[in-house]
């Protein structure tokens, strides 16, 4: 990774959420305090770590700024504290959310010593940041001492700096969990009561993204912020925050550099949006336009492509909860069909790929794959090693990439499309995605930061396209 010379060294300082386990309440009190904290006059940076879309929709609410994701399997550990400076920009304070449990990370055989890879306790040394404990209170007594503990002796190189009590369900309770934590050592700094109109509504992959949720999503990290400020002590909280994490800032035009010079006009690309597609790194958009590309955002469930559009981006999203939607608008399946009929690029992830399907849920989609696509019985959920299998706009034949899988759909009849990846599950031998003329569509998804070349392939090629009629 090449980075700008002479970077400043001093860093925003930072506190991570963390929890002992998933459901523990993390999201609930990352975006209530990001709210909190920009209330009460703070310029908060939010941060999400691992693959997660989801959560950072609900911090960007909370912060008015984009929420983001530190994830070292995706990026790379080199990256991590140059992506987080990047996202800290003109911000005083950032909150880290994290992911699982706080050792939880990428399961690994050979893994050495109590740091799993990706995990929110790796992150956090990664950024020197110290750690706030999130306990679900309910069914927690004297014991919890024990398991405060455990958390902050299982490896002295992560800073447990306090916990904050969630779910609490008297003011006798609180005063047990107290004398609990006071037992080891560890400062309350919040306690937050039981309440059930908090949740947030979720479905087969998590909650319903913000933006799906509009005015409800508003409202309820309003609700957050509001439990967070009357019951966490926000000074407490912003006299820990600190970050160790010194050296270069992210700068996409500088990790381009190695790869291709800018192109040599900017083609139009086209991102779809909306409440069908919501899976997406800030840094993604940031990339293609230090590439060279006019980035345009539109909803495939009313637009049609861009006037002009020369590249065309499907990310990741909820497609099976918007089939007749998208089906409907038949003017946009035609000029995607033709456009990638006659070699525009398109990069096609997860819900990009089912978009390119022949139908989705028996909802005829663009047809551009030759597949049908159906919500499955199973979760498939996973980082993945995986290789490319020929060239594309993208990626070239052997290239070794880190990608992640998270769905419930299946491709059930599938033509003879070449596959774009393969990596190895067990024993198994896994071949997935469809290259279809210069369409690279796929379940995996992978992360721009870690794969910029990718990225500048990608714009060079749209350089390289001129749109026929339907789409200019």
């Amino acid at each position: 990774m090449r980075v700008p010379r002479g970077a400043d060294s001093v860093s925003v300082p930072a506190v991570v959420i963390a929890a002992p386990a998933s459901g523990s309440g993390k999201t609930t009190v990352a975006t209530g305090l990001i709210g909190a904290l920009r209330r009460a006059g703070h310029r908060v940076a939010p941060f999400k770590v691992g693959p997660d879309y989801i959560d950072p929709g609900y911090h960007g609410l909370a912060a008015g700024r984009p929420g983001r994701n530190l994830d070292p399997v995706l990026v790379g550990m080199e990256r991590v504290v140059p992506l987080y400076r990047h996202g800290a920009q003109a911000c005083d304070l950032a909150v880290v959310e994290g992911v699982m449990g706080l050792f939880d990370g990428r399961i690994d055989e050979n893994q050495s010593g109590p740091i799993a890879e990706g995990s929110t306790a790796q992150v956090a040394g990664l950024l020197g940041a110290p750690v706030v404990l999130v306990v679900d209170a309910r069914g927690h007594s004297q014991s919890l001492a024990a398991l405060l503990h455990g958390f902050a002796t299982f490896d002295s190189t992560i800073r447990l700096g306090g916990v904050i009590l969630n779910r609490v369900g008297s003011e006798r309770h609180d005063q047990v969990l107290r004398a609990a934590c006071d037992r080891v050592g560890l400062p309350v700094l919040g306690s937050l009561p039981r309440m059930s109109e908090l949740e947030v509504p979720s479905r087969h992959l998590g909650l319903i993204p913000a933006v799906e949720h509009g005015a409800a999503a508003t409202a309820a990290v309003d609700a957050m912020t509001d439990l967070v400020a009357a019951h966490v002590d926000l000074r407490a909280i912003a006299s820990l925050a600190q970050t160790t994490a010194a050296g270069p800032i992210w700068d996409p035009g500088v990790e381009l550099c190695a790869h291709s010079a800018k192109a040599r006009f900017a083609p139009v690309i086209a991102i779809a949006g909306g409440p069908a597609f919501t899976f997406g790194y800030a840094e993604h958009r940031e990339l293609l336009i230090a590439a060279g590309a006019q980035v345009v955002v539109f909803d495939p469930m009313h637009d049609e492509l861009p006037t002009g559009t020369a590249g065309l981006v499907l990310p990741g999203g909820f497609p099976e909860e918007h089939a007749a939607d998208l089906a409907a608008n038949t003017c946009l399946l035609a000029q995607v069909a033709e456009q990638a009929g006659h070699g525009m690029p398109v990069h096609a992830e997860c819900a990009g790929l089912l978009y390119l399907t022949r139908s989705l849920d028996g909802h005829t989609m663009a047809g551009v794959v030759d597949a049908t696509a159906e919500f499955g019985p199973r979760l498939t959920l996973g980082y993945r090693d995986a290789v490319a299998l020929t060239d594309s706009p993208l990626w070239r034949a052997g290239e070794r990439v880190r990608g992640h899988e998270f769905h419930r759909t299946r491709l059930v009849t599938t033509g003879p499309d070449a596959a774009t990846w393969g990596w190895h599950a067990g024993g198994d031998r896994i071949r997935e995605g469809a290259l279809v003329h210069r369409v690279h569509a796929s379940y995996l998804h992978t992360h721009p930061a870690g794969n910029p070349q990718a990225v500048a392939r990608f714009v060079a090629a749209a350089a390289d396209y001129t749109p026929t009629r339907a789409a200019t």
